[in-house]
């Protein structure tokens, strides 16, 4: 008798689908007329964003990496991270961990093609914040262009500037002093619900 093998589907985490069908809403916001070149970026932003739920709900095989494997102590005693991010709305890192009020150096690269206009991509370290809190953030900051930064720059402990493809950016700043968990995104237009995850301090 034939053997069949049952796949589990994982259960998808909470709020990652309403997570997803914000970000598609704020796209709305960029796109601002029916331009072809914009309606084509929509709808590659709605497939992510569609395509996220069913990575989570199947299962990717790929848990993301931390900066332990890409971070050094220089001779100053500065950490030097580089976070690379993609064409696909990918950053090559989702955790970073250090100590309290340790001076670190992060390098952020666009290894991707695309310009700035329609696959800009930075990196915003933020206060200490619950999802909702998170979501709303990113929602905020993705219509506030040029620089898709929230408007109360308070909850912003650091950032890079907004790249396209092929540019970096190096920036240099403390960590928190009170140990905990610190959200790092990309705020460009849709790309928040992909490109996310934790500084830890502790």
């Amino acid at each position: 008798m034939p053997h069949h093998r049952e796949k589990r589907l994982r259960q998808v985490p909470p709020g990652l689908f309403q997570l997803c069908l914000t970000q598609v809403k704020a796209g709305f916001s960029y796109l601002g007329n029916t331009h072809p070149m914009r309606i084509s970026y929509f709808l590659s932003l709605s497939a992510l964003a569609l395509g996220a739920i069913a990575l989570a709900a199947c299962g990717s095989g790929n848990n993301g990496t931390t900066a332990h494997d890409h971070d050094t102590i220089g001779a100053d005693g500065v950490r030097s991270i580089t976070i690379t991010g993609n064409d696909a709305m990918q950053f090559n890192l989702n955790e970073i961990r250090g100590e309290p009020g340790e001076r670190v150096r992060l390098t952020l690269r666009h290894i991707g093609r695309m310009t700035k206009q329609n696959m800009g991509h930075n990196w915003v370290l933020l206060q200490s914040m619950d999802a909702s809190a998170l979501n709303s953030l990113g929602m905020e900051a993705a219509a506030n262009a040029p620089d898709y930064l929230p408007r109360d720059m308070s909850v912003v402990i650091a950032h890079t500037r907004m790249l396209g493809g092929g540019e970096s950016d190096t920036i240099e700043f403390n960590l928190p002093e009170e140990p905990g968990q610190y959200p790092f995104v990309c705020t460009f237009p849709g790309h928040f619900a992909l490109m996310r995850g934790n500084v830890i301090v502790e």
